[in-house]
């Protein structure tokens, strides 16, 4: 009997585990034949609102600010604000010398929805067209506004850029951007490459102004991001994505940052789950796959989460039965290749033995994100960039 119920049991748990791998596959193999799209340059010129939200980030917020007045694009077409929460009063006093408009804002309990809602309430009557939306360590390059200008003139509603890491000093870094490199290559690249809308990632985010007039007072939680995919979705609205449009990401040093990080982002992620499975039925009737993909997403674990306990499984499996292993060696195969193929040659130079060392202990950390994530999508989890 007890033979018969682990057979049924590990012939549920490989299906589960083998369509999660066959996904990752999919989308990773996509990758390999997208294209970057090539705006033409535009005579038109929008006008632009970038907000950058800062809590106690006085150690990254002025270069950050710098870069996105620095910009090869008329200043009068472009307003940057900074939303400042807890920061030093000489740091804001830089800030407004570098020419951007300095938002004081200190509620009781911090969030990155809240201080986007207290500052587009400055300007929602205002005559802007495009918002983008950047974190308080991100760095872009000067042809940025320009480029997303010539995309939005062509059409687009909804942009993400290509986040990507300015450092890789730690074994932790090197792994937390490895980990966003292999998210921009499945839910980014992979995606548009099948006609699918791109994965938003929180910051390097431009929407059409007016529709984030409408969008802002409905964010609410510590996944904003996921709060914006379900509603463009909803709407229909494709969610492009730029792959040469760089912005430069400060990424996890430690990896208590890293738990706290993740352990936000899990949360945020059953929250979106959980709402957007109450809209699931209406996007089958709509055959609005876009939609459902993006709730088949929010049910896998994360990437080190996945290839962690198929690599376990296989491991106990191969002990017990040993024909049963083969196809839980092949799954590990296919898992480990779909990461493989999803990391840019460039971070694969920055790893090392010791990264390699740190990913059992990123895999338990993360796991144990799992039992904490109770209230966390909610409270206000600040993740230090020094």
């Amino acid at each position: 009997m007890v033979e018969i119920i682990f057979k049924y049991f590990e012939i549920v748990v490989y299906t589960l585990f083998a369509i999660n791998s066959a996904y990752l596959f999919c989308f990773a193999l996509a990758s390999l034949f997208y294209k970057p799209k090539k705006y033409k340059r535009s005579e038109a010129v929008l006008k632009f609102l970038v907000l950058i939200p800062a809590y106690k980030e006085d150690n990254v917020i002025v270069n950050s600010a710098l870069s996105a007045l620095d910009q090869d694009y008329p200043s009068e077409k472009m307003v940057v604000a900074v939303v400042s929460d807890r920061m030093k009063s000489e740091t804001n006093l830089s800030l407004e010398k570098s020419g951007a408009n300095v938002i004081i804002f200190e509620p009781e309990s911090s969030s990155k929805a809240k201080a986007l809602n207290y500052a587009f309430s400055s300007y929602a009557n205002m005559d802007f067209d495009v918002v983008v939306i950047l974190d308080a360590d991100n760095i872009v390059e000067n042809s940025f506004i320009a480029t997303l200008n010539d995309a939005f003139v062509s059409g687009c509603n909804a942009i993400q850029a290509h986040r990507t890491a300015k450092n890789l000093e730690t074994e932790v870094a090197v792994l937390d951007a490895i980990s966003e490199e292999i998210n921009n290559s499945i839910f980014r690249r992979g995606h548009i490459a099948m006609g699918l809308s791109s994965a938003l990632i929180g910051s390097g985010m431009a929407f059409k102004f007016n529709w984030f007039k409408g969008a802002v007072n409905k964010l609410s939680t510590a996944g904003e991001d996921k709060e914006l995919e379900i509603l463009l979705l909803k709407e229909g609205i494709f969610i492009d994505y730029l792959d040469n449009l760089l912005v430069f990401d400060e990424k996890t040093k430690k990896e208590s940052v890293y738990y706290n990080q993740r352990r936000r982002w899990i949360a945020a992620q059953f929250y979106s789950l959980s709402t957007a499975l109450k809209w699931l039925p209406e996007a089958v009737r709509s055959i609005n796959i876009s939609y459902i993909d993006k709730v088949f997403q929010w049910t896998m674990p994360p990437r080190v989460v996945l290839l962690g306990l198929v690599f376990l499984i296989a491991g106990f499996i191969s002990i017990y039965d040993i024909n049963i292993a083969i196809r839980w060696a092949l799954l590990l195969f296919v898992v480990v290749l779909s990461l493989a193929i999803s990391v840019p040659m460039k971070m694969v130079r920055s790893l090392s033995l010791k990264s390699l060392i740190k990913l059992p202990k990123l895999f338990l950390l993360t796991i144990l994100n799992f039992f904490r994530t109770k209230g966390a999508v909610k409270k206000f989890i600040h993740t230090p960039k020094n």
